[in-house]
């Protein structure tokens, strides 16, 4: 056993949050595909050759991975006494409540923790945290976090942090859902979308948000912070835990269509900001 981090799961988030936490603490990493680990072990990660060996080896785990499958596939040879699990994946809050059960059952910790933000704001250190779990596990969770966040929110037990993601999540796509189609509706109408960029940037409206997706519209760049099959498969979260709480989801559902639709046009690796593309289609069919 030493005192280094687990990290398991090094996508377009894992990887930058894994960085910034390699800056405070010596890091073991592991990924399905071994390529995503090379960049850290770099800059000195020590690389498992298997999940499992990750646990053997730190007491302390970081999981950010696909969905709830890969997260049980992960922790299936697992021995979860005396270990603490940082669940940082985007699951169904009941998925997630669930686990925390399994985990204390078998001896461990259990804490849930999502974030709100992109690639960007995780490489800077500028992401909000949510953080449910026992008083004690939330305690010696929140100052190994300090290099990735810049709040960290204490929400109670599971799932009530993973609730709070998908509230926060419902915000964030519907603005850019709505930022995207302002720019289409300009785009249709012949305006100048530089000057709609100039003064929605201007406006009271404005965010880092929403000037940074205006920008990528505009120029046509769409790097992934948030890629479009993360954003549609957390738009699908945010129907299902309102349908299964009986509450409606208007926008929600819309925007999981759209995004769902940029996807199936071919913008699987693209930004969320490419969704515009779906409006784009949409007017095509209509006037076609």
């Amino acid at each position: 056993m030493t005192d280094s981090l687990g990290f398991i799961g090094l996508g377009l988030m894992g990887s930058a949050i894994a960085s910034r936490l390699q800056s405070r603490h010596p890091l073991v990493v592991w990924n399905r595909t071994r390529a995503a680990t090379a960049s850290l072990a770099q800059a000195g990660a020590e690389v498992a050759d298997s999940a499992a060996e990750v646990f053997d080896r730190c007491s302390t785990v970081f999981v950010m991975i696909t969905d709830e499958s890969a997260v049980d596939e992960v922790l299936a040879p697992v021995d979860l006494r005396q270990k603490t699990l940082v669940q940082m994946s985007t699951v169904p809050p009941a998925y997630s409540a669930a686990l925390a059960a399994r985990v204390t059952a078998a001896g461990g910790r259990y804490v849930e923790a999502p974030v709100s933000g992109s690639r960007q704001p995780a490489l800077n250190g500028a992401l909000i945290g949510m953080l449910a779990g026992s008083p004690d596990a939330v305690d010696d969770v929140v100052p190994l976090l300090a290099p990735v966040c810049a709040l960290i929110a204490r929400c109670g037990e599971p799932p009530r942090a993973m609730q709070m993601k998908l509230a926060v999540n419902t915000f964030l796509i519907t603005l850019v859902t709505g930022l995207a189609e302002s720019f289409h509706f300009a785009e249709t109408h012949e305006l100048d979308v530089r000057l709609l960029e100039q003064i929605l940037g201007a406006g009271p409206m404005a965010s880092f948000v929403s000037r940074a997706k205006a920008a990528a519209i505009v120029a046509g760049d769409f790097a992934p912070q948030a890629a479009i099959p993360d954003v549609a498969k957390n738009a699908r979260l945010v129907v299902e835990a309102a349908r299964e709480n009986g509450n409606t989801a208007t926008l929600m559902e819309a925007c999981l269509s759209l995004y769902a639709e940029a996807e199936g046009l071919g913008n699987g690796a693209d930004d969320m900001a490419a969704v515009i593309t779906a409006f784009r289609a949409r007017t095509g069919r209509r006037r076609s």
